[in-house]
């Protein structure tokens, strides 16, 4: 949970920083508000410059223009998209515990260094900032094959809501650095959080093992118990490679794929572009209105491991198998939010109603958790990383198209019947991910889980009887 947390501090640091890195353009009045979309992170960040002018007289402000400093924001995910599947399967081999670990310790000295990089050259920071997001993007498959080897099928659920503390890491990120900023100055966002990321990569290397059979300190009856609950549905040899064609061939997979790749479209669109519409439609003041940044990303956490849990306990009383678990809340998590956009296509010219049905839509997709997002571990536990990784590869696409489907839509003509289009296309995005999980989805273990070893040449010949290449013996 930590982990997730600091995940997401380590990547929407810069966004929060830049407000007070870059020389402003204007200064027409004392108090500002800056805010900046972040396509790449999935969060805006609002801070007032009423403190922020005497603070980052600590640091040097850059003459970055607007193009600029959207570059810097979104190559973080040039890296990103290119490690999710290599960190997924490089986990399934190597293990979970040194790729997620070594992700956020280089990315937590990359964070150390950023102040330094943005003093010597633009060009510098883009490449620790590729670097950076190249590091974490192998953290979040990584995950699965931890899952796989350490939690009971019957407690996945639960385990894997905690990938939604990101949420939680970013809605406590934003306020502490926005205050670092206000008295320290830009750069000790990046010495606070990276500090903190060392220590954490301390105590996850200090703390967490591989297996249970290789943890110094566990007692015999909390690894038989773990071990038996598994049983053999985790190979404790890594198989040698992926069964890429069957995989390939299972609507299971594709279930998780596309069902994933629509709901955080869905996602990444309600979390840029909310603050753009209030300001443009309702004219919302979001100053007077701080905790509502916050209160969304606390309430996915709890819905997510409050459902993960029903979920859990629902599949250990035998009251529905893992199939029909993971459809009713995948259903339940897309299906809400979708039926919540037909709503704001109605209601969204109020305030009220607006911050309601976002904030509830935010709320209910918490249950993915409880669904398709931890389905992997369900179907194949050996490939959990390399599933989760092709998944989460297709949906880092998510944030670039929703950014510019709303760009489009709403460039020249920004009034209320174009963001009634946005509703409508996000309505669509949500039931269509529900309906192809419902129809595709699955629980059962697939038969591809446990691919046969592939033989060595040498041990084919030996079994057909054809004689080995006779070495020379030393005298």
């Amino acid at each position: 949970m930590l982990g997730f947390m600091l995940n997401y501090a380590l990547r929407v640091n810069l966004t929060i920083a830049i407000v007070a890195m870059v020389k402003p353009i204007e200064n027409t009045t004392a108090t500002t508000i800056a805010t900046i979309v972040d396509s790449s992170s999935n969060l805006t960040t609002t801070l007032i410059d009423n403190d922020v002018d005497d603070a980052a007289e600590l640091d040097e402000r850059f003459p970055w223009d607007s193009y600029q400093q959207n570059f810097v924001l979104g190559c973080f995910f040039w890296g990103y998209i290119l490690t999710e599947l290599p960190g997924g399967r490089l986990a399934e081999l190597i293990g979970g515990r040194r790729v997620f670990g070594h992700s956020m310790l280089w990315a937590s000295l990359l964070t150390l260094v950023t102040p330094l990089a943005a003093h010597l050259n633009y060009v510098v920071l883009i490449i620790v900032r590729v670097i950076l997001g190249f590091m974490l993007g192998a953290s979040w498959p990584a995950i699965h094959p931890v899952a796989a080897v350490w939690i009971p099928p019957m407690e996945r659920s639960k385990f894997m809501s905690n990938m939604m503390a990101s949420s939680l890491g970013a809605a406590i990120t934003m306020p502490v650095c926005g205050y670092l900023i206000s008295v320290a100055g830009w750069s000790s966002v990046f010495y606070a959080t990276g500090a903190v990321g060392l220590i954490w990569s301390a105590c996850w290397f200090t703390f967490v093992y591989e297996t249970p059979a290789t943890h110094p300190r566990i007692t015999a009856e909390e690894r038989r118990e773990i071990e038996e609950a598994i049983g053999t549905s985790t190979s404790k040899k890594r198989p040698s490679y992926v069964p890429w064609m069957d995989m390939l061939c299972s609507p299971a997979v594709w279930a998780i794929i596309i069902t994933h790749g629509l709901s955080v479209f869905g996602f990444f669109t309600v979390i840029n572009q909310l603050p753009t519409y209030m300001h443009q439609i309702l004219h919302f003041n979001i100053k007077e209105n701080g905790l509502f940044s916050s209160l969304p990303y606390l309430g996915k956490y709890i819905m997510a491991f409050s459902s993960s849990c029903f979920a859990d306990y629902l599949r250990k009383r035998g009251t529905l198998t893992t199939t029909a678990t993971r459809k009713v809340f995948t259903a339940f998590a897309l299906l809400t939010p979708g039926f919540l956009m037909v709503a704001q296509v109605f209601l969204g010219r109020e305030a009220g109603w607006s911050v309601a049905i976002f904030t509830l839509a935010l709320f209910t997709h918490g249950a993915v958790t409880a669904g398709y997002l931890g389905n992997g571990l369900d179907i194949a536990p050996n490939f959990s990383g390399t599933i989760f990784g092709l998944a989460n590869t297709l949906s880092s696409f998510g944030g670039f198209l929703s950014t510019w489907m709303v760009g489009a839509l709403t460039y020249e003509d920004k009034s209320y019947h174009q963001w009634q289009i946005v509703f409508w296309i996000l309505s669509v995005t949500y039931i269509s991910g529900a309906l192809v999980y419902i129809c595709l989805g699955s629980g059962e273990l697939q038969p591809w889980n446990n691919p046969p070893e592939r033989k060595k040449v040498s041990d084919v010949h030996n079994e057909e009887g054809v004689p080995l290449k006779i070495e020379k013996i030393a005298n």
